[in-house]
């Protein structure tokens, strides 16, 4: 199940841990075989996405608009499928940075919650206010997780406004519901944050996914992204759970979820699942032993 405070970059572009390593990114400088003047631009080198405390912000900075500047014109020459290989590099070394950007500004990320002043208001000292301008720049932000927690991640729909219409269907649609799924914040130590009908709809667009687009390089992805949902959506949270522990039940608004989703999807796979998680609980058999009874393993 889904365990981590984070929901929102769930489940496919994934953070890959900075290490004392060469970056391993396939997008590099072209080299023109035509002689020429170089410009700053061509003589630039980003740095490395492998974390260093030498790394200023503004170097990170510079790096990513560096980057988006490249990946710009190269998409615009590009074939759809081309694109789809450039998406996946730049989503790792975008990642990389921001998971460097996060490990090199704890102090004020700990201290971050201190700002909030009321619903979606801060009072910011400058440092923080022109941090997060040169954020917005290059399609980062700072987002409260919940629970005092506050890290810097992407804006759920910067892939979107870089690639739409550059890639192929698949690709669209993935990059698509991934900005929809990142909005808001999915879940936080154990408890949903989301409504039951929303994680509902997540599955369909899932299971959606996976049936148009069987064949596609991202079917992996978006099978992960379903299951992970799934289990949540059947089996409950540790700090929101489906059922009633001392009356063996299900609680009386989760079923009436389920039994909302299994009228409006009644031949999807989710509907068939839960279909059979209601009937495991009205037979009675040991919560232990519902997840196998409905045979919930990949």
């Amino acid at each position: 199940m889904i365990r981590k405070i984070i929901a929102v970059c769930l489940v496919s572009a994934a953070v890959v841990s900075c290490k004392k390593e060469t970056a391993v990114s396939d997008i590099k400088p072209v080299n023109d075989s035509i002689a020429k003047k170089e410009t700053p631009e061509d003589q630039y080198k980003p740095i490395d996405t492998a974390c260093s405390s030498e790394n200023k912000t503004e170097d990170y900075i510079t790096a990513l608009q560096w980057y988006r500047t490249k990946i710009d014109k190269e998409i615009a020459g590009n074939s759809p499928e081309q694109n789809n290989k450039v998406y996946e590099d730049y989503v790792k070394i975008r990642d990389k940075y921001t998971e460097c950007f996060n490990d090199s500004q704890t102090e004020i990320l700990d201290k971050y919650i201190d700002y909030h002043t009321g619903p979606d208001t801060y009072n910011l000292p400058d440092n923080i206010k022109k941090m997060a301008a040169e954020f917005s720049k290059v399609g980062l932000e700072f987002r409260e997780m919940g629970e005092g927690l506050t890290e810097i991640h992407s804006l759920p729909g910067y892939y979107e406004s870089v690639f739409k219409n550059k890639v192929t269907p698949d690709y669209a649609a993935y990059i698509s519901q991934m900005a929809k799924d990142n909005k808001e914040n999915y879940a936080v130590n154990g408890g949903l944050l989301i409504t039951w009908e929303e994680l509902g709809g997540r599955l369909i667009e899932w299971e959606n996914f996976i049936n148009k687009y069987s064949q596609s390089p991202l079917i992996k992805k978006a099978k992960d992204n379903y299951h992970n949902y799934l289990l949540d959506y059947l089996l409950g949270m540790d700090s929101d759970r489906i059922y009633d522990s001392e009356e063996g039940k299900i609680y009386d608004d989760k079923r009436e979820a389920y039994n909302a989703l299994i009228k409006k999807y009644p031949n999807s796979n989710t509907a068939k699942k839960t279909k059979e998680l209601i009937a495991a609980f009205d037979a009675h058999i040991p919560v232990d032993q519902i997840g196998e009874k409905i045979n919930l393993r990949r």
